[in-house]
C-alpha cells in the first residue's frame, strides 16, 4: 500500500483508548462525538479502512490523554502494564499496520523507567508518549529524570503530548472561554512550556542523546524560537543556546496542524530531517493529513523524509 504519490506513509500520533483505563475517568465519553469514541476503541474495521482510504501504511498507536498519568501510584503501575500488554496484542493482530508508544505511570518515575524498558525490549514498542502534567508537576523536575535516563539508554524518543493545563492556569486564563482551554490554545501553550522547561532544566546535559517529539508542528515554538532564545540567553548562560538544544534534541510532527506556512516555518527553523508525518486520528482526518503533505510545495526528497524516512530512522522501523 502506498499514498497517491507512491510513498510509504507512517503516521506516528494516532490514538486509541483502553476501555478499562478510560473507565477510571468519570464521564470520559461526555463531550466526545460517538464517532470519535467508536474510533478510539477500534483496532480493526474502521481504523484500517480509513488508513487504506488515505494510503497510510502504518499507525504508531498511543493512548489518548491523560492515559495513566493522572492515576495514583497504587493503580498507575499495574494499569500501565495491562494497557501496554493490550496494545501489544492489538499490534500482533496487524503487525504490518501498527506499532506502539508505551503509556507510563509517571507518578512513579522508577517504575515508569522499568515499564518503558519492558515495553521496548519485550513488546517491541518504539518509545513512549506522556501527557502533560503529573500531579500538577512538569517532567523537568529531577525526580522524573529516571524516565529520560532510561529513554536515552534504550535509544527511544519520548513524545510529549498535551493534556489539560493546570487547574489554576485554566481558571485564571480561560474562565469564560472554555474553548481555549484545550486543543485550540491551552494544550499548545502548556506543551510548549513543558518543552522549554526541559531545556532549561539541564536534562539534555545529563542525557545528551535524549530525543523528544512534539506534535502540532512544535506547539508554536518554531515561530517564537528566535525571540525566546534571544531573551533567555541574555540572563541564562546555558552551555549551548536554547535554540541549539531545541534543534538538536526535538522532533516535530504534523499532527492536527495542516498549515503550509506553519510547515514552512518549521522546516526553515528545524530542517526537514526533524519533521515526521502524523494525523492526530481520530480527531483529524487521515485523508486531510496525507493530502496536506502531498499537496505542499516541498521537494520530493523532503516529502519522502516526512512521510516515512524520518520515522524509519528515528523509530527504527
Amino acid at each position: 500500500m502506498t499514498s497517491k504519490a507512491g510513498s510509504r506513509v507512517i503516521a506516528i500520533e494516532e490514538h486509541y483508548v483502553h476501555p478499562e483505563l478510560a473507565a477510571t475517568f468519570a464521564n470520559w465519553r461526555s463531550g466526545q462525538p460517538a464517532s470519535i469514541v467508536d474510533r478510539l476503541l477500534d483496532f480493526n474495521e474502521t481504523r484500517l479502512a480509513e488508513m487504506d482510504q488515505a494510503g497510510i501504511d502504518v499507525q504508531v498507536l498511543s493512548h489518548a490523554p491523560p492515559a495513566t498519568q493522572q492515576l495514583g501510584a497504587d493503580k498507575a503501575v499495574s494499569m500501565a502494564r495491562r494497557v501496554n500488554d493490550a496494545l501489544h496484542h492489538a499490534i500482533l493482530r496487524h503487525p504490518a499496520r501498527f506499532a506502539g508508544f508505551a503509556a507510563l505511570p509517571t507518578i512513579d518515575p522508577e517504575a515508569s523507567a522499568d515499564e518503558l524498558e519492558r515495553a521496548v525490549d519485550k513488546l517491541g514498542f518504539k518509545g513512549a508518549m506522556v501527557h502533560g502534567l503529573t500531579d500538577g508537576r512538569f517532567l523537568d523536575e529531577k525526580p522524573f529524570w529516571p524516565i529520560f535516563e532510561r529513554a536515552e539508554a534504550l535509544d527511544v524518543p519520548i513524545y510529549v503530548h498535551p493534556a489539560m493545563p493546570h487547574k489554576a492556569v485554566a481558571d485564571a486564563y480561560y474562565k469564560g472561554h472554555p474553548i481555549l482551554t484545550g486543543a485550540a490554545w491551552g494544550f499548545g501553550v502548556e506543551t510548549a512550556t513543558h518543552a522549554l522547561r526541559l531545556i532549561l532544566s539541564g536534562v539534555f546535559e545529563a542525557y545528551p542523546r535524549l530525543k523528544i517529539i512534539l506534535g502540532h508542528l512544535g506547539e508554536g515554538l518554531p515561530f517564537s524560537l528566535w525571540r525566546v532564545n534571544d531573551i533567555v540567553q541574555r540572563t541564562n548562560k546555558l552551555p549551548r543556546s536554547l535554540r541549539e538544544y531545541f534543534c538538536e534534541h526535538f522532533y516535530l510532527t504534523t499532527s492536527g496542524n495542516f498549515s503550509f506556512p506553519a510547515l514552512q516555518c518549521s522546516m526553515l527553523e528545524m530542517g526537514a530531517d526533524r519533521i515526521l508525518f502524523s494525523v492526530d486520528w481520530p480527531w483529524a482526518s487521515n485523508v486531510d493529513g496525507v493530502s496536506f503533505i502531498e499537496g505542499s510545495p516541498i521537494s520530493p526528497d523532503d516529502r519522502e523524509k516526512m512521510l516515512h524516512g524520518n520515522a524509519e530512522r528515528l523509530l527504527r522501523m
